[in-house]
């Protein structure tokens, strides 16, 4: 397979951005959102996350005539059944909305004993060569920890301040960036990813 030099990631998101240019800096690949090229978000009606995946992908190849990298992640708690899961980025009901997220969780957990509050972040990313690729390339990358009982840590986003690393023995929040990129769920899907592709000639 011949890895085209140009790829569009299917979001407006600048830390997504500079991860994959970190992750595929020598790789000649270059990198562009869709945002900068004034492609919308595409409807996540899918009901899993490669799913979902796929659709931002397809959505952003088709538009821009490019290759595309479509990515989904949440967070899967033991105790809720994979909750919040596919709905991580709304679980309080307003997409985006970290505080609420994390005050729902932790109010959904309050009675959870420390053994059974056992949980995963979750990423998939899908490459498509072109709109109609019958075989995507797909990825995936799985972060395990647990939920704390309460924050810690002033980095990160999303649900980082309660999601506990029991190997580091810190919270996602309390990494410093270029350590957590390395390791966690989206990180470990990006290595997965780029160790698909042939090496670059």
């Amino acid at each position: 397979m011949t890895v085209p030099m140009k790829w569009v990631i299917a979001s407006s998101n600048a830390g997504k951005l500079r991860e994959f240019r970190e992750m595929f800096g020598d790789s000649g690949i270059e990198f562009v959102t869709q945002g900068e090229l004034g492609i919308g978000d595409a409807d996540e009606t899918g009901l899993s996350f490669v799913e979902n995946a796929l659709l931002k992908a397809r959505k952003a190849a088709r538009e821009s005539g490019m290759p595309a990298l479509g990515d989904d992640s949440g967070l899967c708690v033991d105790a809720l059944g994979g909750a919040p899961g596919l709905y991580s980025a709304r679980y309080a009901g307003i997409h985006g909305n970290a505080g609420a997220n994390i005050d729902k969780l932790l109010d959904a957990l309050r009675d959870v004993p420390e053994a059974q509050r056992g949980a995963h972040f979750y990423a998939v990313i899908v490459l498509l060569r072109h709109a109609e690729d019958p075989q995507p390339l797909i990825a995936e990358g799985v972060w395990s920890g647990r939920i704390l009982h309460e924050r810690r840590g002033d980095g990160g986003f999303g649900y980082d301040p309660v999601f506990f690393d029991p190997e580091l023995g810190i919270s996602a929040a309390e990494l410093d960036a270029q350590r957590k990129n390395r390791i966690s769920h989206r990180g470990r899907a990006l290595a997965a990813l780029r160790a698909k592709l042939p090496a670059p000639e």
